[in-house]
């Protein structure tokens, strides 16, 4: 299967902004191409790549002032299949587990564990070990929240999207990986693209996605809550403990977001 994929932003600087962007697809799908995924801005600017500490592709730019677009295009393969299901995947005590998934057992800034853990133990101690866990917790987020784009809150932590019972796809994501982590379950938060494949169209306009994985078995593996149901055609930008870690942009001074237009649609055959 084919994909086309990419997007249009624009920033709104009152003055030379350095920024950070976590915009390129992940080194992982980058075998997948079939085109150039590269970021092109509407003026001179110039652009240094890096990988960041969980190997990820960013960017760094300074913003002149004024509107700066950044766009990029490109088609990509992909399987078709959906998310895979790892029903028998285990879970690892956590002195077997690899010194680098050690992190994403912590609290983080949008993960607050501290809050959530005596729910989370009183809940779903009872489930078994492994994937039955995840996909409880799971179950209970995708029900626990309603999804509301008018209810989007950058500020919002785990904590806060349990108590406030609606929120976006990164609220479902940081709930469910604040609820594993609690359960000893080591949890990452994903970004990416995901377009309306194999489901009936959204109404609402299209946007980059959310999502988490959990180590288990020796693997990481893809878990939605939002959804709660296995996708087809991911493309995964980047990965972190929040998303702190993966914000699409940085910016080290005032920056207004002023278009965001995001593609993901097949191609077809």
């Amino acid at each position: 299967m084919k994909i086309r994929a990419g997007f249009h932003l624009g920033y709104e600087c009152i003055q030379p902004t350095p920024m950070l962007l976590v915009l390129n697809i992940h080194p992982s799908r980058r075998a997948d191409l079939l085109s150039e995924q590269v970021l092109t801005f509407d003026r001179p600017i110039d652009a240094w790549e890096y990988t960041d500490s969980f190997g990820n592709a960013c960017s760094r730019i300074v913003s002149p002032p004024g509107l700066t677009t950044i766009s990029t295009r490109f088609e990509i393969y992909d399987t078709g299949q959906a998310d895979v299901v790892p029903t028998e995947a285990v879970q690892h005590a956590i002195k077997d587990l690899p010194d680098e998934v050690l992190v994403f057992l912590l609290g983080s800034r949008y993960c607050d564990t501290d809050r959530l853990s005596d729910f989370a133990w009183e809940t779903f101690s009872s489930t078994r070990l492994g994937w039955a866990r995840v996909q409880a917790i799971c179950d209970f987020v995708h029900n626990h929240i309603t999804f509301d784009y008018q209810k989007a809150d950058v500020l919002r932590t785990a904590h806060g999207g349990f108590t406030d019972k609606s929120g976006v796809c990164r609220d479902f994501a940081h709930l469910a990986i604040a609820l594993c982590r609690c359960m000893n379950i080591p949890a990452r938060y994903c970004t990416g693209y995901l377009g309306d494949i194999g489901v009936p169209a959204d109404p609402n306009p299209m946007d980059f996605s959310a999502w988490f994985e959990v180590f288990l078995g020796g693997h990481w593996h893809t878990v939605d809550a939002r959804h709660n149901t296995p996708r087809i055609g991911r493309i995964l930008m980047a990965t972190g403990r929040d998303a702190t870690d993966v914000a699409m942009s940085t910016a080290f001074g005032p920056a207004t977001l002023s278009r965001f237009e995001v593609v993901t649609e097949e191609v077809a055959e």
